[in-house]
Formats: structure tokens, C-alpha cells, sequence
């Protein structure tokens, strides 16, 4: 039972991101519909307000990041841990060099 609710979530949640980027992409072509009737002045415009918009929600999203406790620290720890993992003294690789 458990495992059919959780099938019908995974489909339920992809369904809603394939309508999602249907969505997505219905938009972005309406967006470029509207770009080629513009001037070059008015293109700038736009460019530099997607530039502000696409700052903002990085802004955003990094925010978001900052907000789960101890991120940073753990990231860190897995990053060393993996170096450490990574050092491989070259001699028992290849034996004959």
C-alpha cells in the first residue's frame, strides 16, 4: 500500500514538472515573439531587466542555502574527507614507473 502511494506521488510531482516546463517553454516563446518587434534600445531593456530578475532569484536561492543549519560545515567536511579519500600515493598504482 505504501509503495503505491509513494508510485502515485512520484508520478503526481512528475507530471506537474512536465506541465511546468510545457509552461515554461509556452512563455519563453511568447517572450521571443514580443523580443523581434522590439528596437535595439528596448531589447536593451529587456536584457538588462532579465539580467536584474535572473540576479535577484540567484540571490534568492543562495539565501535559501544559507538558511539550513550547519550547510556550509558539512560541505566542507565531505570536501576534505574526499581529498583525503583522492590521495593515492602513485608508487601502488603503477608499480613499474
Amino acid at each position: 500500500m505504501e509503495e503505491t502511494m509513494n508510485s502515485i506521488e512520484n508520478q503526481t510531482e512528475e507530471n506537474m514538472e512536465a506541465i511546468a516546463q510545457a509552461q515554461a517553454i509556452e512563455i519563453q516563446d511568447k517572450i521571443n515573439q514580443y523580443l523581434k518587434q522590439l528596437s535595439l534600445e528596448r531589447l536593451q531593456v529587456v536584457s538588462d531587466f532579465v539580467a536584474y530578475l535572473a540576479d535577484k532569484e540567484s540571490e534568492e536561492a543562495t539565501e535559501e542555502l544559507q538558511e539550513i543549519p550547519s550547510l556550509f560545515e558539512t560541505i566542507k567536511k565531505n570536501r576534505e574527507t574526499t581529498s583525503k579519500e583522492r590521495l593515492v600515493n602513485w608508487r601502488t598504482v603503477r608499480s613499474d614507473v
